[in-house]
């Protein structure tokens, strides 16, 4: 399994099953809307689809911090980005630093650009990704050239 170190706390691990954890963060609405646009939240089906998914069209990690998992990231084989945080984790930086890593790998493997979808009522992502250097380009498509 693939670990990657961003801080002494904070670091990202190869997908793996899990739905013990994972399957908690998309039970919280407020989640789901922010991810997917949904009022409902995720069923063991929807999400074993999603990481099936992930996995198999990606590069897919788990995010520790302090030794808990708190949320995943990928980069889908089309460069676009995604991030989950859960809701007790969210507003301490912890996904702009992922996704600053995630830039340090797409740029080890070549990858000239990264983008993410972002719905627009969706403010607090918006924000991360800006902080990290993404601009956005269309109504909720934001880029970043590396």
């Amino acid at each position: 399994m693939e670990e990657i170190i961003i801080e002494n706390n904070l670091k990202l691990i190869s997908y793996f099953p899990n739905q013990e954890i994972t399957l908690k963060w998309y039970q919280d609405l407020d989640v789901c809307k922010q991810v997917d646009n949904i009022d409902i939240p995720y069923t063991i089906e929807r999400l074993d689809a999603m990481y099936d998914y992930l996995s198999s069209n990606g590069d897919c990690y788990y995010i520790e911090f302090n030794n808990t998992l708190v949320g995943d990231v990928s980069i889908f084989n089309d460069n676009e980005i995604a991030i989950v945080i859960s809701k007790e984790f969210q507003n301490q930086h912890i996904g702009r630093k992922c996704i600053n890593q995630m830039i340090l790998l797409a740029k080890a493997k070549g990858i000239k650009e990264l983008k993410a979808t972002i719905f627009s009522f969706n403010t607090q992502s918006k924000k991360m990704f800006e902080a990290a250097g993404f601009k956005q380009v269309g109504k909720e498509l934001y880029i970043y050239k590396i």
